[in-house]
Order: C-alpha cells, then sequence, then structure tokens
C-alpha cells in the first residue's frame, strides 16, 4: 500500500471512529456547543443553598431541610454528605434541632408545626413564592377566592395551597380544568401561578380563566419568576440556531422540564440529563450545533462536567450566545452571621 493510500486508510479510519463515537455532521465537519444565557442557578437557589450551607458553619452538623432544598440531585447529595437530613415529616426531626424550610415555600400548618415544637427556623422559601403567599393572603382578608394555574403535588403547589384555608383556591392544571372548576362565588376571584410555569402554558390558561370569568384579577406583576422566564426566553433564542438542545436538570425539577418543553414546541430535538453520565451519543451524533442550558436549580460544575462530555463525543469548540445579565440578589435571613472561622469553612456550591 502506498504511503498516500495508508494517510487516506488512516484518515477514513478516523472519521469512521469519530462517527461512531462522536459528533462529526455529515459534511465531516465537527460540532459546535451553543451555550444559552442565562443558564443554571438564579438568586432564589442560590441563597437557599448558602442558607443550608450557613447554618451547617455556625451550628454544626446535623441540619434539617424540610423537603429537597432545591429539586437537584447533585446539590442534595452535596449537602447530604456535609451534614444536612432531608426530611418530610416534621416527626423526623428531633427536639431543640435546626430546621430549614426548602426553596419552595410549605404550608402556614407546617409553619406552626415547627414553631411549636420549638426547632431553630430557617425559611430558605424563594422570596418570589413567598410574595404569591403574601400576594394570596392579602386579597383572602378581602374576601377574594383564587384560580392557582401549577402542578398537582408540587411542593411549591402545596405550599400556596396551604396559606388559606381548604377550598379557598383552586388548582387547574389545563385549560380543560379552568371549564371544570366551581368557585363559591365570581365577583371577587384572582388568578396566581406557581413561579416556575412554562410562560406560554401559563398565558393560555390565564386567557382561559379570564375568558370563562371576566371579572378575575390578575397579578400586578407575573407569578412566574424573572430566572424561569429569561431561561426560556433564552432556549426560545437558541432552539432554531441548534439541532439538538440538551437541558441539565433533574427529573424533578419544574423549570428544567419547561426548559425542554420549550424547545421541543419549536421543533428542536431536546433532552435532559441529571448528569454528564446520562447523555446518549446518538442524541448528538451527526448534529453540527448542539445547543446546552442548565435549569435554575442545576449548578455550573454540571454545566461544564456535560460540555467536557460532548467535547470527549467530538465538539471542537464551545461559544455562548448574548443574552440577559442577572445581577438579582436576595437578603439572608437573620441569624446566620458567621464569624472568620466559620466562614473559612464556607464552600458555597458552584
Amino acid at each position: 500500500m502506498t504511503e498516500a493510500a495508508d494517510a487516506a486508510s488512516g484518515i477514513a479510519s478516523a472519521v469512521a471512529s469519530r462517527i461512531e463515537n462522536g459528533i462529526e455532521n455529515a459534511q465531516g465537519q465537527d460540532a459546535e456547543v451553543l451555550l444559552a444565557a442565562p443558564r443554571g442557578f438564579c438568586a432564589g437557589v442560590d441563597r437557599a443553598i448558602e442558607i443550608v450551607e450557613r447554618a451547617l458553619a455556625k451550628f454544626g452538623a446535623p441540619i434539617y431541610v424540610r423537603h429537597e432544598i432545591v429539586h437537584n440531585t447533585y446539590v442534595v447529595n452535596d449537602l447530604k454528605a456535609k451534614g444536612a437530613i432531608f426530611i418530610e415529616e416534621l416527626d423526623d426531626v428531633p427536639p431543640g434541632a435546626t430546621l430549614i424550610f426548602s426553596a419552595h415555600g410549605v404550608p402556614k400548618a407546617v409553619q406552626r408545626e415547627a414553631q411549636q415544637r420549638g426547632f431553630r427556623i430557617f425559611d430558605a422559601t424563594c422570596p418570589l413564592v413567598s410574595k404569591v403567599h403574601v400576594e394570596v393572603a392579602k386579597l383572602h382578608k378581602e374576601g377574594y377566592e383564587f384560580i392557582m394555574i401549577g402542578h398537582k403535588r408540587h411542593p411549591e403547589v402545596e405550599g400556596t395551597l396551604g396559606q388559606l384555608p381548604p377550598g379557598t383556591i383552586h388548582l387547574v392544571e389545563t385549560e380543560e380544568d379552568v371549564q371544570r372548576v366551581q368557585p363559591s362565588q365570581t365577583e371577587k376571584l384572582a388568578v396566581v401561578t406557581q413561579t416556575t410555569l412554562s410562560v406560554d402554558d401559563a398565558a393560555s390558561i390565564t386567557a382561559a380563566v379570564k375568558a370563562r370569568f371576566p371579572q378575575v384579577r390578575q397579578p400586578k406583576q407575573q407569578d412566574i419568576c424573572y430566572a424561569t422566564q429569561n431561561r426560556q426566553d433564552a432556549v426560545k433564542v437558541m432552539s432554531p440556531k441548534v439541532d439538538v438542545v440538551i437541558v441539565v436538570g433533574s427529573p424533578t425539577s419544574s423549570n428544567s422540564n419547561r426548559l425542554r418543553e420549550v424547545a421541543r414546541r419549536l421543533g428542536t430535538e431536546s433532552y435532559m440529563v441529571d448528569s454528564a453520565e446520562d447523555l446518549r451519543p446518538e442524541w448528538v451524533q451527526g448534529k453540527s450545533r448542539i445547543g446546552l442550558t442548565a435549569g435554575a436549580s442545576a449548578p455550573d460544575i454540571l454545566v461544564r462536567q456535560v460540555i467536557e462530555r460532548l467535547r470527549a463525543l467530538g465538539a471542537v469548540s464551545v461559544r455562548t450566545l448574548e443574552g440577559v445579565q442577572e445581577s438579582m440578589k436576595f437578603p439572608l435571613p437573620k441569624g446566620l452571621k458567621l464569624d472568620g472561622q466559620e466562614a473559612s469553612g464556607l464552600q458555597h456550591l458552584r
């Protein structure tokens, strides 16, 4: 075999190997990864995780957290390793322990019981969720009933439903649900939403509520949080530019699932991964451009690991798209100020 033939054979073998194991398109060009902006942690998630880490640094392990602090497997396992214990029932918390409420919020009954039991309590409820709680409490005093747009059994929804007496808030998940809901009166009726919904879904269901109950009161400001909307908007910008969208997020994360749905509705293949190990080569094989984003509860370390996985599969360039710059910062609860020694051991998850 001639030297030229050897070279050609080697190139063909290499290309065949990359096509089998990597991501090279039909023209033989290497794939590019486009990063959505913004992506990953939002201010509410950042705050919730820092509350747990500061409590561990100040009071020592164990620290008890009602429900997952945020819906991300990596975050929860990292905090477990540092001494956090995640529980669902207050019966599992020993007397005198430190208890943290998750970012999703809790019903009033849980708050009262925790106070009665004498736990040291820190509330990590996202301030944007708390805003919804304050709004429903205020309007309830004025005689309002509520239609809430959200997902059954999601902890944020359970927390909001639990702010008022049973039967005061009527949950709907679809436009069809709106036609079946039966409030006791319609003169004073208000609509609220789960903060992590699809913006488009919430708009269509809200329109259905408005059509059936024309006098319904809508929030002065949209309940869907700024971070949820920004990440969905970024996916809408990115999706037409790529062949496939990969969303980093856990299956329990509502806002991560919505990102995948947004891409699919725009006609772009989309998959969600909890970690880099979940990424299947066949999803990206033959794709020229791969879009990558992350839900608001997914740390950047997971995005970096997925990028390395894509590089191992053959991607040669990574580019961040232009997007909204977020600067929101929420204050921490009182009682978590650390001295120098305590703060030295604080390694905020990233």
